[in-house]
């Protein structure tokens, strides 16, 4: 059986070398050549079977270059100059070294005509800020373009088309991608090259299924020293008692179990995912880029794949040689031994031993050599052909999507806008190599509304968990949740700076609710709310409405200390038993007590609950609680039904009909008020006017005028606040009519009209709960706004001379 599968191997050889069209003296060499790929024996007087040469569907000789300027057409005199130089260096270099590969140095363009290759690169900086970085430019350049292999993997191609065909057509071969990168990268500011050299099949291929996808790599994490606090009167940990021996055991044999379960998984997953070799490792031609250290604060020198947009490492192992290296001024051809790849070649270019630079020292571009002021107007033409075609920047990814297939993960962009949902990324985490049992989906969305900005689902938990910007209506930062009925299991957590209650996080489940808050002014940081079984019939007892059939059983309050008061007055928890109708205060510990204080609190009775015709706020945070979280799936619900994206105001095209609207009012004011121009809102106006506005005031005058500014201000401000005090007083007594007409016709009503009417007080328990907030928060902000107001006036030129010392 050896033997036989030997003589098919044999054969199998024969037959790729035969296809090779290679000779026996070859053969003997292929280890030489994979190894060494600069030192390669010449591959030019090799002729490829067509197995070998790959094409694309799409025809490059059919493409319109009529609309393209004279001088991608015909050479001017000192191109033609350019090119002899070129030719004669080649010669000199062929004659000096003649075991390497010919240079890439003047293809066709895609008029036909031969070009030096550095006046191919065209440095543009585009009008959009996520191109003026490196990664920027390179995410756009792989995801706007679609690869086309070379025609013969071991040759450079013949021909070079300039960026602005390769972008008009959104595709091209790796040069071609390098070039476009090349010259976005200089017009970035970046000391950027373009590399003609060998990769792996992989790199040359953009095979990356058996990469990990980048997003799921998990950064390193520095391991942390750990501080060993010596006690010596701690107490002991007791003995241990077990046999050692017997625990050695346990462990090897532990260990080698494991050991075996891990061999087989890795040969059973293994099979599909080893790399088949390459036969032609070493010889595949490759262009990628090359950013040197120094512009642009780059700290250090590295590749980019121009294909998958990633940087590597200048000692990444993929990349396995280099030829030359070319920009916008001069072009380079690498002297040193490739044998070990890329790792151990030096990058400084001026270094005339390592690398054979082909014109003279010289920081002038190209461009400028070939005629100043006629191919400047040329390049700046180039540069608007370049914006203009990327006016469809946000279309992104080549005909509005992408996919990339990784180690048992696939990745899918678009073009922002292209979907309704706001939906750019999906990653798609798999448990096997055939993409067939998901695991894991990762979204990603822009430009959404409600400001969703990634969601995570686990296929195995149907765990949910949703990330959000900051903006949304009720401050939400994340939801975990499997379901979204009410009265199951999740966790939100919020931006606190944009809540007027300062919550943080809310846990819930069937049972309870845990609510965490942060920088209240009562010092509240902590609500735990129990719950009891649910009931079948909706029922509401007195103010405490169980519109959710999950009666509360208790609501304990925890509070930071309060410096401002004594410690036997100040609250540490508070207790609402509402079965039992009553209510426990604990009070913080004063210093050298053992103790703290209690009080508890009983129900009123019922005579004088009935004096009470108007509720306070306070007696409404019970209904409230179940509230919170409704509301928020209400909305959250509305939103997935509903998706709006939104466009930026620099988006002239999706907001055009917002900028006509615009305009209109804008013209509309000017008609009505002819010449007005806006103001800074002056609180002293009304008041001058009344004193006949003098240039010059008087002691009096003036303590008089700030007075009754300050006293104007202050009647607006209680006015306001009686204004919100009147809204909640409405708002309770219908929320009163309602609960009694409920209780009244209970028994009576159907489930659309039970349904009904739990939606109405639902809004209407919203309301109050906003307007108790809005009350609240008018009455601790108004000294403030007084106090400012009145050192406005104080430093007020007009008034400053006289209410300097007041």
């Amino acid at each position: 059986m050896e033997v036989l599968e030997e003589k098919e191997e044999e054969e199998q050889k024969e037959e790729e070398l035969k296809a090779l069209e290679v000779s026996s003296e070859l053969h003997d060499t292929d280890t030489k050549l994979r190894s060494s790929c600069l030192n390669c024996s010449p591959l030019y007087y090799l002729c490829f079977s067509a197995s070998f040469c790959l094409s694309s569907d799409f025809d490059w000789n059919s493409i319109d270059t009529s609309q393209l300027p004279d001088s991608y057409k015909v050479n001017s005199p000192r191109e033609k100059k350019l090119l002899r130089i070129a030719h004669h260096y080649h010669q000199q270099f062929a004659h000096l070294c003649p075991e390497r590969k010919p240079l890439f140095l003047h293809p066709v363009n895609e008029c036909g005509v031969e070009k030096f290759v550095s006046t191919t690169v065209r440095p543009t900086l585009l009008p959009y800020t996520e191109l003026y970085h490196w990664d920027g430019c390179a995410s756009f350049v792989s995801d706007y373009l679609t690869m086309e292999p070379l025609k013969c993997p071991l040759t450079p191609p013949t021909s070079l088309y300039s960026p602005t065909t390769i972008l008009k057509y959104q595709r091209g071969n790796c040069f071609d991608f390098s070039v476009l990168l090349c010259s976005m990268l200089i017009g970035a500011g970046y000391d950027a090259y373009c590399v003609n050299g060998y990769a792996t099949h992989d790199i040359c291929s953009l095979d990356e299924t058996l990469e990990e996808c980048p997003l799921l790599r998990k950064p390193q994490e520095v391991p942390k020293e750990e501080v060993k606090n010596s006690n010596k009167y701690r107490v002991k940990s007791p003995p241990d008692m077990r046999s050692k021996f017997e625990l050695q055991q346990e462990a090897k044999k532990k260990a080698e179990t494991e050991a075996t379960e891990k061999k087989e998984r890795e040969e059973k997953g293994m099979e599909a995912e080893e790399p088949k070799r390459d036969h032609l490792c070493g010889l595949r031609v490759h262009a990628w880029v090359l950013v040197l250290s120094g512009k642009r604060e780059v700290p250090e020198t590295f590749f980019i794949d121009p294909f998958t947009g990633n940087s590597h490492s200048t000692m990444d192992e993929q990349f396995l040689g280099i030829e030359s290296v070319w920009n916008h001024k001069n072009y380079w051809v690498n002297m040193q031994d490739c044998r070990n790849g890329c790792k151990d070649l030096v990058f400084d270019l001026s270094d005339a031993v390592h690398w054979e630079i082909m014109l003279s020292e010289t920081d002038k571009p190209l461009q400028l050599l070939l005629g100043a002021a006629k191919e400047n107007e040329l390049f700046d033409r180039n540069v608007d052909d370049m914006v203009s075609d990327l006016n469809e920047f946000e279309t992104r990814c080549s005909q509005g999507r992408k996919v990339i297939l990784y180690k048992k993960a696939k990745l899918e962009k678009w073009a922002p806008y292209s979907n309704g949902n706001g939906l750019v990324k999906r990653l798609t985490v798999y448990a096997d190599s055939n993409y067939t049992k998901a695991v894991e989906v990762k979204e990603w969305f822009k430009n959404r509304e409600d400001m969703l900005d990634m969601r995570e689902v686990n296929k195995q938990t149907q765990l949910i968990t949703e990330y959000f910007s900051p903006g949304h209506l009720f401050g939400l930062k994340v939801h975990t949740y499997k379901s979204m009925n009410p009265q199951t299991e999740r966790v939100m957590e919020f931006y606190t700076e944009t809540r007027v209650d300062g919550l943080q996080k809310l846990a819930e489940n069937e049972n309870e609710m845990k609510e965490y808050f942060v920088g209240r002014d009562d010092f509240k940081y902590f609500q735990h709310t129990e719950f009891r079984a649910k009931r079948k019939k909706v029922t509401l007892v007195d103010t405490r409405t169980d519109v959710n059939s999950r009666p509360i059983v208790q609501i304990k309050e925890c509070f930071h200390r309060n410096l401002q008061k004594p410690a036997d007055e100040d609250v540490a928890e508070r207790v609402f038993l509402i079965e039992e109708e009553m209510i426990q205060l604990t009070y913080h510990l004063k210093d050298k007590y053992i103790t703290a204080s209690k009080k508890d609190f009983f129900k009123p009775a019922e005579s004088y609950r009935k004096q009470s015709e108007i509720m306070t706020p306070e007696m409404y945070v019970f209904l409230l609680i179940a509230w919170k979280v409704l509301k928020i799936l209400e909305i959250r619900e509305n939103e997935e039904a509903d998706i709006k994206l939104s466009a930026s105001i620099y988006d002239t095209e999706r907001n055009e009909k917002k900028r006509q609207e615009y305009e209109a009012m804008m013209n509309a004011k000017k008609d009505e008020f002819p010449g007005q121009k806006e103001q800074d809102l002056d609180y002293l106006a009304p008041f001058l006017i009344q004193i006949g506005s003098p240039e010059k005031m008087t002691k009096r005058q003036a303590l008089r005028l700030r007075d009754d500014c300050l006293s104007d201000f202050k009647n607006r401000l209680v006015s306001k606040a009686n204004i919100i005090q009147a809204h909640f007083e409405k708002e309770v007594k219908e929320l009163q009519k309602k609960n009694q007409h409920f209780q009244e016709n209970q028994n009576q009503l159907s489930e659309k009209e039970e349904a009904d009417f739990l939606a109405d007080y639902s809004e209407t328990m919203f309301r109050i709960h906003i307007l108790a907030l809005r009350l609240d928060r008018e009455k601790q902000t108004a000294p403030q706004k007084y106090l400012a107001l009145e050192e406005k006036l104080r430093k007020d030129p007009r008034l400053a001379e006289h209410l300097g010392h007041a």
